[in-house]
């Protein structure tokens, strides 16, 4: 497999992950606002940073305020913009620093493969305080672990 190939299971991960929180929220009724909080922060977030690769404006705040129904729809549709991003990406590419500013105001520079990286991992880091939220509100989380979707077979 090569690294592109990886980038793009990576983020199907993502995508199934995102899909089984929206699935644990939907089960409960009404999720945490916390929770909910910081599933559109993940969304948002991923937004952001492809708009900085793309040196354009984020479509989407980094914390908006999504409802529910916000979540569900930009969760269907976020993974369509990496996709689509990913398979026309010349992996050449990887290596290429793009220069951005954060949401700060302040200008920094990172490898492509490293703001791929960041935004899985990012994700996946919010995704575990979701967990806890929800364990807080006495709910069952997700159980969204890569290595438990590849087994499962939501990741291929």
């Amino acid at each position: 497999m090569d690294l592109l190939d990886h980038y793009r299971r990576l983020f199907a991960y993502d995508a199934w992950a995102n899909q089984e929180v929206l699935n644990g929220f939907r089960q409960v009724g009404a999720p945490p606002p916390r929770a909910l909080r910081l599933l559109a922060h993940v969304l948002g977030t991923e937004y952001e940073w492809k708009s900085r690769i793309a040196g354009q404006h984020s479509p989407v705040a980094i914390w908006p305020d999504f409802t529910l129904a916000d979540c569900e729809r930009n969760a269907r549709e976020l993974p369509q913009v990496w996709r689509v991003f990913l398979d026309r990406l010349d992996p050449a590419r990887l290596g290429e620093t793009v220069t951005y500013f954060n949401s700060k105001g302040e200008k920094w520079s990172s490898t492509l493969a490293d703001i791929l990286t960041h935004v899985v991992m990012h994700s996946a880091y919010h995704r575990g305080q979701i967990a806890r939220e929800m364990r807080e509100a006495g709910h069952q989380p997700a159980y969204t672990d890569y290595i438990h979707g590849v087994r499962q077979g939501f990741v291929e």
